[in-house]
């Protein structure tokens, strides 16, 4: 495994690594540029049913850590932005 493999990242499995990558987001660093919110924006063109917890998890690899580990304000902006999405 190469040290620019999302999948060194906590929260994303294969599944989501390959959706990352048909949209264009193909390594960590890559991912932390365009930050959780713009990354699911698109995922959301090539998956149409993901879900909150996706992006849970894609915040919690830009920050490092599980998803369930997510500080609750930074949650709380998170469910309010995928809120405005739907």
């Amino acid at each position: 495994m190469r040290m620019d493999d999302l999948t060194t990242l906590p929260n994303l499995g294969k599944t989501l690594v390959q959706k990352l990558i048909q949209v264009d987001i193909e390594t960590p660093t890559e991912l932390k540029s365009v930050g959780s919110e713009n990354a699911f924006i698109r995922l959301k063109t090539v998956d149409y049913n993901a879900c909150i917890n996706m992006l849970y998890a894609l915040e919690g690899a830009v920050q490092g850590i599980r998803w369930h580990d997510l500080d609750q304000t930074r949650k709380k902006e998170l469910k309010e932005f995928f809120d405005h999405l739907k």
